[in-house]
C-alpha cells in the first residue's frame, strides 16, 4: 500500500461528509456523560437551561446529547446530507445551514457554543470573533475531539497502517493539548482551558470498520483505495479480536474558553 499522490483541499475533506451521511450516523462513536459533566466544571454553569448553538452539528450526535442534558439547542450545519440526516434523527430540533466562520446566530444569544469534531474545519481567524460576537458575556465556548487512544497498541498500529496507506498529511497527528489549543485560537486570544475524558465503547468488527470508513481521508480517496484498505484492516482486526468484537477506546479532548464579561 501507497500513500495517494493526491492531496485533496481541506473544503473538500470539510464537504466530504454528506456523501456517507447515513454511515457517519449509525457507526461514529458518541460521547460519554462524563464530558458534559467536564464541560459545565470548566465553564462555570450548567448546560441544563442553557441556550446553545451547537455548530457543524453533523448527524446530530453531540446535538442528541445536549438536549437530553436539558439545553435549549440551536444546530448549525453547512452540509446539504448531514442536514438531511440530522432532520431525520432529531426532527424537533431547530437546524440553520451555515458554518462558524459565518454563524446565522445574533449577537450576544447564547450561553454556550459547541463544536464536536467540527472547530477544525474553520478558519480561527474567523471563527474566533464569531464565537465571541454570539455568545453572551460569560458564556463559554467548547470544543471537543474523539481522538483514538493510540497509547493502546492496536490502535496505534492501525493509526499507522492509515497513515502508511493514504499519506501522513491526510491523518490527525498524535498532538497533545498545547498543540491543540494553539491550533484551536492561532492568535491566542482565548484561555482554554483543557481536559482529557476517556471512555470506551465495544462494537462489532463491521461497525468499527464503517466507523473509521466514514473519516474524512477514506471519503475523499477514492472508494478502490479505501475498499483495499478496509478489507485488509477486516484481517488485522480478525487476528486480533477473534470473537469479532472491537473495543474502541478514545481519549475526547476537551477545550474550554469563557467570554470575559463586561
Amino acid at each position: 500500500m501507497t500513500p495517494s499522490s493526491h492531496t485533496p483541499s481541506h473544503g473538500t475533506r470539510a464537504h466530504s461528509f454528506n456523501s456517507a451521511a447515513a454511515q457517519y450516523a449509525a457507526n461514529r462513536p458518541s460521547y460519554p456523560t462524563a464530558l458534559l459533566d467536564a464541560i459545565e466544571d470548566l465553564a462555570g454553569h450548567p448546560l441544563t437551561g442553557a441556550r446553545v448553538g451547537d455548530i457543524g452539528a453533523g448527524t446530530g450526535i453531540a446535538t442528541a446529547l445536549l438536549r437530553a442534558r436539558g439545553a435549549d439547542v440551536i444546530a448549525v450545519e453547512p452540509g446539504d446530507g448531514m442536514a438531511t440526516q440530522f432532520r431525520r434523527t432529531l426532527p424537533d430540533v431547530p437546524i440553520v445551514r451555515g458554518d462558524g466562520n459565518h454563524l446565522p446566530l445574533t449577537d450576544a444569544s447564547l450561553d454556550f457554543l459547541t463544536y464536536a469534531q467540527s472547530w477544525h474545519w474553520t478558519d480561527p481567524a474567523r471563527s474566533v470573533p464569531e464565537a465571541l460576537r454570539v455568545l453572551r458575556p460569560g458564556g463559554a465556548l467548547a470544543l471537543w475531539w474523539n481522538t483514538s487512544a493510540v497509547d493502546v497498541p492496536w490502535i496505534d498500529a492501525q493509526t499507522d497502517r492509515i497513515q502508511r496507506h493514504f499519506g501522513v498529511d491526510h491523518v490527525v497527528q498524535k498532538s497533545g493539548d498545547g498543540s491543540r489549543s494553539a491550533l484551536a485560537d492561532p492568535t491566542g486570544s482565548l484561555d482554554f482551558a483543557h481536559r482529557t475524558v476517556r471512555w470506551s465503547r465495544r462494537v462489532p468488527v463491521d461497525t468499527h470498520l464503517a466507523n473509521i470508513g466514514s473519516h474524512s481521508v477514506f471519503l475523499v480517496n477514492g472508494e478502490e483505495s479505501a475498499a483495499a484498505f478496509l478489507a485488509e484492516e477486516r484481517r488485522h482486526l480478525i487476528a486480533a479480536f477473534p470473537d469479532g468484537t472491537v473495543e474502541e477506546t478514545y481519549n475526547v479532548e476537551l477545550l474550554v474558553a469563557t467570554a470575559t464579561r463586561p
